[in-house]
């Protein structure tokens, strides 16, 4: 069985334990802690017109509210996500897509059923996430 495999952060190969995983980079987990992702709730979305797969979102983030255009769509109605508390990256530059501000990203698998990020318990709105 082949193995996925890259270059590390020394520019040695590395290989995944996953034959079906290819990394394309490797990041210092300092990197990672430049995110700043916390936990929102999902109080509005709705179908942005004219597109088949994009969804305004509006997320409670405790001391503020975001929005957010999302590509699950064709997956998701909006009232099903209405209440779902989701991790969303918020120090990213915002994004017009299709005329829509979007100023996050929210975390999913996009898998088959486009399944979002959600903690195992209700927590804070505003939790960092670590």
């Amino acid at each position: 069985m082949a193995r996925a495999c890259g270059l590390g952060p020394q520019g040695r190969e590395f290989k995944s334990r996953r034959p079906d995983i290819f990394l394309k980079h490797m990041y210092k987990f300092e990197d990672f802690t430049k995110l700043e992702i916390r936990v929102g709730k999902i109080v509005e979305a709705e179908r942005i017109p004219n597109t088949d797969r994009l969804m305004k979102i509006i997320v409670d983030m405790g001391n503020e509210k975001r929005q957010v255009v999302a590509g699950f769509g064709h997956k998701h109605k909006p009232e099903e996500l209405i209440g779902k508390q989701v991790p969303i990256v918020l120090n990213i530059e915002k994004a017009v897509i299709r005329g829509v501000e979007s100023n996050g990203i929210l975390m999913a698998v996009y898998d088959e059923r486009a399944t979002l990020l959600t903690p195992l318990h209700q927590v804070p709105v505003g939790t960092k996430v670590k």
